[in-house]
């Protein structure tokens, strides 16, 4: 590579040492200063090739700097770098101009490959936002741990784009958060936010509530209602437990992924669908793919920008950070000061964490109810947690609840509610009523039918109906009768 010329911009000397060292090894010159005025100066000269600079410097911040360079000079690249290592620094460093951001501590090695892809690139003018600082802004994403700092980097290069994103994780390690994020900080954060729990919405419901139905395009569809496509448009469609998604609806929704297009159930006319896909599991797709529940071409429809985010055993250095952070939320909500001693803390940073942070969160919030004293220690913490001590052992509110002993109407309550919840305060469709009803005949006359080896006369007996109403509701339902199989 030809040697260039590198301006190093960083308040600390140390940091300006080694780089200068470990870039000059390579050929390059390089010109260093720890304050943002003779960076300045250097880029009004016209000197160097390539610009790295950190954020925090003694008369002028470094992000502010980068939209004014970009300005004077749109080939040059800036490479920015940070202490700071939030969400918000990486998405600003990259809004505003810059070619990478790096978070402190850095790889040396890592710092000179991005330098030689800087240099090696050819430079194109990159559109500046110069905004207001906004370091006071509430962190959608807490921790600073290497396994954090990647998915901010991520993040950051994602904001720009409308890729369709899949995120994977652990139950309770925030890909909802991540989703909402990819959104408020995107392109499309003008628009609407709009999730959908598909583990949590009947089969027979999931494609009137993705795509919408028109008046009377089954009994009980009063009026139109607006799909979930619908809703999000101009904004993010966050598809949450796409794994649990039926092969049906898998169907229609590859078709809406490869047309940009679909249509509402009972209508005709195409509409467009101007969103942003963002999906999230918990499960293995590429495992559900080779088991046949999954289409693998819908997989890499949606797998365009795969992301995984760690548990939280993966990044326990993060954990007095989160600690700190839920806290502080439990307080503004009106409960009582609390923090925790050292001895618990560490604890916390042992504990193997199955629920991850929604059970570190839970933790928290219970601390901070039920307990008077502020400090609290390693007996109270060891006690919420267990109390056995065994750090690898399933939280208590993580426990997976019996269901052996539910009755049918328990049953049908918590699918119920869980439905309800999965519409965030709003109202599912019109025609409820009917759909639930379908949706419970189903699998009544399936297994009737089954028992009686396929006999409508005995089924409808067994049942309570008149044949001919039997036969009518199996025409309806689109229910398969075979004889003689049990």
């Amino acid at each position: 590579m030809t040697p260039s010329t590198i301006l190093v911009a960083d308040d600390d000397r140390a940091i300006r040492t080694v780089l200068s060292q470990a870039l000059g090894r390579q050929g390059h010159e390089v010109r260093a200063t720890g304050n943002a005025a003779t960076l300045w100066q250097w880029v009004k000269d016209g000197l160097g090739d390539l610009v790295i600079t950190d954020v925090v410097m003694p008369d002028e911040n470094g992000l502010e700097l980068v939209p004014r360079i970009k300005r004077l000079r749109p080939n040059l690249r800036i490479v920015v770098m940070s202490a700071q290592n939030t969400l918000l620094t990486a998405v600003k460093a990259t809004e505003r101009g810059a070619f990478e951001y790096l978070p402190k501590p850095f790889d040396l090695r890592e710092v000179v490959s991005v330098v030689e892809r800087a240099l090696a690139e050819p430079g194109t003018p990159a559109e500046a936002v110069a905004g207001e600082d906004e370091e006071d802004e509430p962190l959608p994403l807490i921790g600073r741990s290497p396994a954090m700092q990647e998915i901010y980097r991520v993040l950051a290069r994602l904001m720009g784009t409308d890729l369709t994103v899949t995120i994977t994780g652990e139950s309770g390690t925030g890909k909802e958060l991540v989703a909402r994020a990819l959104h408020d900080y995107g392109k499309r954060r003008k628009g609407p936010f709009v999730a959908l729990n598909m583990a949590a919405i009947p089969r027979e419901l999931i494609e009137s509530e993705l795509f919408g139905h028109e008046k009377g395009a089954f009994t009980g569809a009063n009026q139109r209602y607006a799909g979930r496509f619908e809703q999000a448009a101009t904004g993010t469609l966050f598809l949450d437990e796409i794994g649990d998604m039926p092969l049906e609806a898998q169907t229609r929704l590859l078709r809406v992924l490869q047309e940009g297009e679909y249509t509402t159930v009972g209508g005709r006319t195409p509409l467009k669908a101007d969103v942003r896909i963002v999906a999230a599991t918990h499960r293995d797709l590429r495992h559900l793919v080779r088991q046949g529940l999954f289409r693998e071409d819908l997989f890499y429809r949606l797998n365009v920008v795969p992301m995984r985010l760690p548990p939280l055993r993966e990044r326990a250095e993060d954990i007095p950070e989160l600690v700190r952070h839920f806290f502080a939320r439990c307080e503004a909500e009106g409960l009582p000061r609390k923090s925790l001693d050292a001895d618990a803390v560490n604890f916390l940073r042992s504990h193997r964490w199955p629920g991850n942070i929604r059970e570190l969160e839970n933790l928290i919030r219970r601390l901070s109810a039920l307990y008077s004293q502020e400090i609290l220690g390693l007996d109270v913490v060891r006690h919420e947690l267990g109390g056995t001590g065994d750090h690898g052992a399933m939280a208590q509110e993580t426990a997976p609840q019996p269901i052996g002993s539910e009755s049918l109407s328990e049953a049908v309550e918590r699918h119920l509610r869980e439905y309800f919840d999965a519409h965030d305060g709003g109202l599912p469709a019109s025609g409820l009523h009917d759909r639930i009803v379908r949706e419970v005949e189903r699998p009544l006359i399936e297994l009737t039918l089954e028992a009686t080896r396929g006999n409508q006369l005995q089924a409808a007996k067994l049942l309570g109906l008149n044949r001919n109403t039997l036969r009518k509701k199996i025409r309806e339902l689109g229910i398969e009768v075979v004889r003689g199989i049990r």
